[in-house]
C-alpha cells in the first residue's frame, strides 16, 4: 500500500519527463515510419514505452501479436485500417485502438499521411524497436522499409511474434 492506502502499483522510482512535440530520440523503423521516443521503458522503470510514430500513405503491418504487452495507439492525424480478430475496422483522427497482449492485429495507413501515438504497456518490447531501427538526425526523412530486418529483430529480441503478410486486401 501507499501513503494513500492504494495498492502500490509499481516501486521504481520514475522521474519526470517533459518532451515537447518535437522533443525525443528519432529513429527510422525498417518496417515503415519514423519514431519519435516519448518515454523509454528504462525511464518509467519498465511501466510502459510511448513513441509517435509518423507514417506514409500505404505502410502497413503484417498480421502480429505482441505476447507480453498491451498495444494502444492513439491516431493523432490522418485514418488507419485496423485488422484485429479476424474483422476491420477505420480509427481515424482522436480515434483509440487497443490490441491486448496476444490478440493478432495488423494496421494500414489509408491517408496520405498519419501520426500515431503508441502505448505499450509494460514496455516490454523496446529492444525489439530498437533493433529494427535506426538512428535519425532531426528533419531527417526516412530510409528503405527493409522487413528482413524487422523479422531478424523480432527473432533476437522477442517482444512480437509476426504471424503473417498484411491481412488487407484491395482498399
Amino acid at each position: 500500500m501507499d501513503a494513500t492506502g492504494s495498492p502500490a502499483i509499481n516501486s521504481v522510482a520514475i522521474n519526470p519527463i517533459i518532451r515537447g512535440r518535437e522533443e525525443g530520440e528519432r529513429r527510422w523503423f525498417f518496417g515503415g515510419g519514423v519514431h519519435i521516443w516519448k518515454a523509454k521503458a528504462e525511464e518509467t522503470g519498465g511501466a510502459f514505452m510511448m513513441f509517435e510514430d509518423q507514417m506514409s500513405g500505404g505502410k502497413m503491418t503484417p498480421l502480429h501479436t505482441h505476447p507480453d504487452s498491451d498495444e494502444t495507439m492513439f491516431i493523432l492525424e490522418g485514418e488507419i485500417l485496423v485488422h484485429m480478430d479476424g474483422r476491420e475496422h477505420r480509427v481515424g483522427e482522436g480515434g483509440l485502438m487497443v490490441a491486448p497482449r496476444g490478440v493478432p492485429h495488423a494496421f494500414m495507413v489509408t491517408s496520405p499521411h498519419a501520426r500515431m501515438l503508441c502505448l505499450h504497456t509494460p514496455g516490454c518490447c523496446q529492444a525489439f524497436y530498437w533493433d529494427a531501427s535506426t538512428p535519425l538526425d532531426a528533419g531527417a526523412g526516412g530510409g528503405a522499409v527493409d522487413f528482413g530486418k524487422v523479422q531478424e529483430s523480432a527473432r533476437r529480441n522477442g517482444g512480437i511474434v509476426l504471424l503473417g503478410p498484411p491481412p488487407f486486401g484491395s482498399h
